[in-house]
């Protein structure tokens, strides 16, 4: 009897080759899927509508008119976003640096703002010095015409004291104060002594006069010779700010330092109005007083004319009587 023995091995070798198929497709069908470009699924020609015979035209000419976008670093650039933003940065500029005066003021560091202060308060102080001494000097040298024509009329001192009887005037001063140094010295014999005591009084009276009426115009030398140094000063102070800034920032960009510096000039240029004004005002004014104390000398020229007349009018009372020497 034939034995017949089972053939499992050519049924088992199939099942695993299937096997074995089946898991290299399994692992091979994501790789095969990622390579595959992914494709926009075919419009059915049932769907698309008749286009009209125009708008392809219209299309085309449209197309064609339209200037294509740049592309930057590999992105397609909007024209309207780079004007909009070009409108943004050009707002947000002017916002922020206002370059009127009024607002480099404003934005200034605190030094300058006190310099420019300052400067501002020295300029309203020469034209208050400059409104006020001038009607003053206009004032005294109409007054002082009219005293000396006054004592040129007079013929005596007494007439002259009548004539000046008004108090505060210069020729009430002059006259009555070489009255007194007369009446002081009446009982002098020398007639030089008393002119030379009174012609003393009377150039002290000039003198006061001179000083009283230059009295003011020291402020604006001072303004005149300081200001452009306080000004430069507040200048170098908002550059070096600026120059800061500039380290801050580590940027060359002349936008960054532009408002700074001009804060800066605006210091010197309020330190140069108000110093030229002031040497200018002082300068007229220095020329106007000496005017006024030349024609105070003549005022006093005229009283001590008078008192010579007066003096040589009285020869009987004053003459030295002889030395008398008893011999033997």
């Amino acid at each position: 009897m034939t034995r017949i023995q089972p053939s499992a091995s050519p049924t088992m070798s199939r099942a695993w080759r299937a096997i074995a198929a089946l898991m290299f497709s399994l692992v091979m069908a994501p790789v095969a899927l990622a390579d595959e470009p992914t494709t926009a699924p075919a419009t059915p020609a049932a769907a698309v509508a008749p286009a009209a015979p125009g708008a392809e035209q219209a299309a085309a000419t449209d197309s064609a008119a339209a200037p294509a976008p740049a592309p930057i670093d590999g992105q397609v650039a909007n024209p309207a976003d780079e004007s909009v933003e070009a409108l943004v940065e050009d707002t947000s500029l002017g916002m922020a640096h206002d370059l009127s005066p009024w607002g480099m003021y404003k934005n200034a560091d605190i030094v300058v703002k006190i310099v420019m202060i300052g400067l501002a308060i020295a300029s309203i102080i020469t034209w208050t010095i400059w409104i006020a001494k001038g009607f003053e000097l206009l004032g005294a040298k109409r007054r002082l015409r009219g005293e000396i024509a006054a004592l040129k009329r007079a013929t005596t001192l007494k007439e002259a004291s009548d004539s000046a009887s008004k108090e505060g005037t210069l020729a009430h001063v002059l006259v009555h104060d070489a009255l007194d140094e007369m009446r002081l010295s009446a009982n002098s014999r020398e007639k030089e002594g008393i002119k030379e005591r009174v012609s003393f009084r009377l150039e002290r009276l000039v003198a006061a006069s001179g000083r009283n009426m230059s009295s003011g115009t020291g402020v604006l030398a001072t303004i005149g010779s300081t200001a452009p140094f306080v000004g430069l000063f507040g200048t170098v102070w908002g550059i070096m700010n600026s120059f800061i800034g500039i380290a801050k920032t580590q940027t060359t960009n002349l936008a960054v330092v532009a408002p700074g510096i001009a804060e800066a000039l605006l210091a010197t240029a309020l330190g140069l109005v108000a110093a030229i004004p002031a040497v200018v005002i002082y300068n007229v004014f220095a020329r106007s007083i000496a005017g006024y104390k030349a024609q105070v000398s003549d005022a006093s020229a005229e009283v001590l004319l008078l008192v010579s007349r007066d003096l040589d009018h009285q020869p009987g009372e004053r003459a030295v009587a002889p030395h008398m020497v008893k011999v033997g």
